[in-house]
């Protein structure tokens, strides 16, 4: 039963643009009617189901769209060099699905430096917030949403100490998988092979 979840949670997330673990994992469990939702899977199976689906289903256009993304992402990041970006979630992992955006790192010695840099490059953005883990302790990271080029850009704008920080994403999570401007720029080399 735990595998039929994952299965049916990386569907949900390939086919209906579900990026939540927790909410596609929630879907897959009542459509596989399982009544015990103390044995989910966790959300290093799901991306595992999520990548034999992409291979399955849809391995040329994903290749296309994923490369794609990465182009995007590495022409942001040098953009934004002077928040050292880190590109993270599904562009980086390679399960970004038909509707994924872009998640950058950006690291400031205040929010304010990234928003003074939007509004003097006239770029219209709105605000959110992640939470983040790290050092035993839950922490609201101020985001900026940005539209590049028809594709959400996520900005998530952390302390300059936080570079060498092992942030999460959940309490008891990997923590989160990251990549400077060079190696998306070897990712991107090695897909055009």
């Amino acid at each position: 039963m735990r595998e039929r979840i994952a299965h049916l949670a990386a569907r949900l997330m390939a086919e209906d643009g579900i990026e939540d673990h927790a909410l596609a994992k929630r879907k897959a469990a009542r459509q596989a009617g399982a009544a015990d939702s103390r044995n989910l899977p966790n959300n290093e199976e799901i991306d595992a189901a999520l990548r034999d689906y992409q291979q399955l289903y849809h391995e040329h256009g994903h290749r296309e769209r994923l490369h794609h993304l990465r182009n995007q992402a590495a022409r942001i990041m040098r953009q934004l060099a002077a928040f050292d970006p880190h590109l993270t979630g599904p562009v980086l992992s390679g399960i970004a699905g038909k509707y994924a955006g872009i998640s950058l790192q950006l690291f400031a010695d205040s929010v304010k430096d990234v928003e003074m840099f939007l509004l003097n490059r006239r770029i219209a953005y709105s605000c959110g917030e992640q939470r983040l883990y790290g050092g035993g302790t839950e922490r609201a990271v101020p985001v900026f949403i940005v539209d590049f080029e028809g594709t959400e850009v996520r900005l998530s704008v952390l302390a300059t100490l936080d570079q060498r920080a092992a942030l999460r994403a959940t309490p008891t999570g990997r923590p989160i998988e990251r990549a400077r401007l060079a190696a998306v720029e070897a990712l991107l080399a090695g897909s055009a092979r």
